[in-house]
């Protein structure tokens, strides 16, 4: 993987956030991050809650965390600095915040900015990369790629989501499993909704839970597909009178024909997203009215994101290699990049990490390609499958305590004292 080294221990900290939903992996990203930087002679500041912290001052001083206490970082889940849904506006729009955050990070001498998140993170880092610029005052401003959807522009993968994937496929096996031995006097029809806005990565993924064509899941339903209700009814009668029972793996996203959420709830979070109220439950109506079978829906939301005790140990190893690969970029002297994964070969499955502009990432959606997606659109193609597959390969193992429990660490999250006067977000 290739990597620039700075020439010298430079002056100044680095400010580290994250930002948007978090993953079973972002703490790696973290510890990488943290753990370079110190190999540098950089003390690391983290703000808490993403970039609202910057913007309150409300900082945390990493050096106070003893070095096992990083390293075991890397295998605890959630977000160890807490994280926000919040977005910039422009400078026009909103000066005030803008000021506010070069009057912190002047406060305190910080002179490299890591946002760790998705889309709408790399527009922050972006902006404030302009903003240094604009305002006379030297930042450099790296993104750390986070997200579970998959979802971002130029990056073969995106760190989150590979372990994302594995819980997804790996649930969707064992619960068909389940269903299998319930069919004969029970459950007929399974739906499991998982993560997934506009694209349909995540539900792809449950498609690696089996390879024959009468294995669980045999219904996938996409937001690159609109919905047809005839056609999924066909499907699943279909299935239950061939096969005895029926899996089906939903996006949170599906649509119908009008471009509508199945699962519109009518409220939007801080990014604008519209909020959706559950498209299992929708579907779970559907084939009980129109079929007349006996079904269960799940939707396991943050379980699918959290769930480090079955993490992918390639993604693991990405989340920290990006976190690492970000600080040297910062310290090399890049400005405005992100750090992503490129695929070098199927099989053997390999990769490396290199730097591309924010400008190419940020507010840019990556879908699931047409040739990924099968001609009825109830299934993922070979094609997919040879990009999936290796995703979700390996275990990142973690330590257990006598209570049977993963153990996963602290952090004391001591704060910096501030220097400015409280500022109002």
């Amino acid at each position: 993987m290739r990597s620039r080294q700075p020439s010298s221990a430079p002056a100044g900290r680095l400010l580290y956030a994250q930002s948007g939903g978090v993953t079973a992996v972002i703490n790696a990203s973290a510890a990488g991050v943290i753990a370079t930087a110190r190999a540098h002679g950089v003390t690391v500041y983290a703000a808490r809650n993403g970039i609202l912290g910057a913007l309150r001052e409300d900082l945390i001083d990493t050096s106070k965390e003893t070095a096992a206490t990083i390293a075991a970082l890397a295998h605890t889940p959630g977000g160890a600095f807490g994280s926000c849904r919040y977005k910039l506006k422009s400078l026009d729009d909103n000066r005030a915040e803008y000021t506010r955050l070069i009057d912190v990070l002047r406060a305190h001498d910080i002179r490299w900015f890591l946002y760790n998140g998705g889309n709408d993170s790399a527009d922050t880092a972006l902006k404030i990369s302009q903003l240094g610029r604009t305002m006379g005052y030297d930042i450099r401003c790296i993104g750390v790629p986070k997200t579970v959807d998959n979802d971002l522009a130029v990056t073969d993968c995106c760190p989150g989501f590979g372990s994302v994937a594995k819980y997804t496929a790996i649930s969707t096996r064992e619960a068909s499993l389940d269903v299998a031995s319930m069919a004969e006097t029970s459950t007929k029809v399974f739906i499991l909704e998982v993560m997934g806005r506009h694209a349909g990565w995540i539900a792809a993924a449950a498609g690696l839970a089996g390879s024959a064509p009468d294995d669980a899941p045999h219904v996938i339903l996409f937001p690159e597909r609109a919905f047809d209700e005839r056609a999924f009814l066909d499907r699943v009668k279909a299935t239950v009178e061939r096969v005895g029972w029926c899996t089906v793996v939903a996006s949170e996203g599906v649509r119908n024909a009008a471009g509508e959420f199945l699962a519109e709830a009518g409220t939007r979070d801080a990014f604008g997203h519209s909020q959706l109220g559950g498209v299992a439950p929708v579907l779970a109506a559907l084939v009980r009215d129109k079929l007349g079978y006996k079904y269960h829906w799940a939707v396991p939301d943050y379980l699918q994101r959290s769930a480090r005790h079955i993490a992918s140990r390639v993604d693991a190893e990405q989340a920290y290699a990006v976190g690492k690969a970000a600080v040297e970029y910062a310290l090399a002297g890049m400005n405005a990049v992100m750090p992503v994964i490129v695929r070098t070969s199927d099989s053997p499955y390999r990769w490396k990490v290199d730097a591309a502009a924010l400008s190419k990432i940020a507010n840019r959606e990556k879908k699931m390609p047409a040739g990924f997606l099968s001609k009825d659109g109830f299934g993922i193609t070979a094609a997919a499958r040879r990009y999936l597959a290796p995703l979700i390969r390996g275990e990142a193992p973690l330590p257990y305590g006598k209570d049977g429990l993963p153990v996963y660490v602290q952090l004391k999250n001591r704060a910096v004292q501030k220097k400015l006067a409280d500022f109002q977000v």
